[in-house]
C-alpha cells in the first residue's frame, strides 16, 4: 500500500517508547522553561490573556464560551511553534530568545500556515457544533457557567452533556493524532504536510498507551490551568509546548542521509 503513496508524502520512521517517557517529556519541558523563562512565560501570558478575553466576552453567553475554549485549545499547538523553536535551539546549544521566535514566524513557512488554517477550521467547526448542541438541546438558553453546570453537566435525564463530550472527543482525537508530532516535525525538517500528518498518525498508532496517557496529561494540566481563571496557563502552556518538542524527538527517528 505504501508504494502507492509518493515518496515525499510517506511517513518517516517512528519509535515505540515506554509510556513513562511522558513524564520525562514534562521534565524536559520544565527544564526548557527554566532555561528560557521570559520567552516561555510570555507565550503562556499571551495565551492566558486571550483566554481571559474569551471569558470576559462570553461570560453571559456560555453556550459560545464552552465551544470557544475547546476550539482555542485545538489551535494551541500551532500557537506553540515559537516554543518548539526555542527547545530546538536549546538542544543545539544555540541562543534561545525572542529572536528565535521572531525568525520562525517571520519565515511564513507555507506548510505551517496551511496547518494553522486546517486547525483553525477544525476549531471553528467545533465551536459551531458545540453551540448548536447546547442551544438546541437545552431550554431555557444556557447563559452563565452556573447554567451550564446545572442544566448540562449535572442534568441527569437530558443526555446533552454526554453527546457534547462524545462529539468533542470524536473531533479532538483525530486533531491530537494529526498534530502531536506534525508541527514540530514541520518546523524541524523539510517534509511535506502530508508526510508530517502520516508520521504523526503512525507515531500514535505505534504507541497507543503512551499517547493516550500523554493526551490525558495534556487535558488534565490544561483543565488545571483553566480552573485557576487562566493564571495557571501562564506556566502550563509553555511547559506542554516545550514537552511536545521532546515528545517529537523521542518518537520520530532522525533520518540519516
Amino acid at each position: 500500500m505504501s508504494e502507492l503513496i509518493p515518496a515525499e508524502h510517506r511517513p518517516l520512521h517512528v519509535r515505540k517508547v515506554h509510556s513513562l517517557r511522558t513524564f520525562r517529556w514534562l521534565a524536559h519541558g520544565w527544564a526548557d522553561l527554566m532555561a528560557a523563562p521570559r520567552v516561555g512565560l510570555a507565550h503562556g501570558a499571551l495565551m492566558a490573556l486571550f483566554g481571559g478575553a474569551l471569558l470576559a466576552f462570553a461570560w453571559n453567553h456560555f453556550w459560545v464560551l464552552a465551544g470557544a475554549f475547546s476550539g482555542f485549545l485545538l489551535v494551541a499547538p500551532i500557537l506553540s511553534t515559537g516554543l518548539y523553536a526555542v527547545s530546538r535551539a536549546l538542544v543545539r546549544g544555540e541562543p534561545a530568545n525572542f529572536g528565535t521566535v521572531q525568525r520562525v514566524w517571520a519565515s511564513l513557512d507555507r506548510r505551517l500556515v496551511q496547518f494553522g488554517i486546517l486547525l483553525t477550521a477544525m476549531g471553528t467547526g467545533w465551536v459551531i457544533s458545540s453551540a448548536a448542541i447546547i442551544t438546541l438541546g437545552v431550554k431555557p438558553t444556557v447563559a452563565t457557567p452556573v447554567d451550564f453546570l446545572y442544566r448540562v453537566v449535572l442534568a441527569s435525564d437530558s443526555g446533552v452533556f454526554e453527546i457534547w463530550l462524545l462529539l468533542g472527543g470524536l473531533m479532538a482525537a483525530p486533531i491530537f493524532a494529526s498534530s502531536v508530532v506534525a508541527i514540530p516535525l514541520l518546523l524541524d525538517r523539510q517534509v511535506t504536510m502530508q508526510c508530517a500528518l502520516r508520521t504523526s498518525w503512525q507515531a500514535v498508532a505505534a504507541n497507543p498507551i503512551c499517547m493516550s496517557l500523554w493526551a490525558a496529561i495534556v487535558m488534565s494540566l490544561t483543565a488545571l490551568g483553566l480552573a485557576t481563571f487562566m493564571f495557571g496557563l501562564i506556566v502550563v502552556l509553555p511547559v506542554l509546548g516545550h514537552a511536545t518538542w521532546h515528545a517529537y524527538r523521542d518518537l520520530v527517528v532522525r533520518e540519516t542521509s
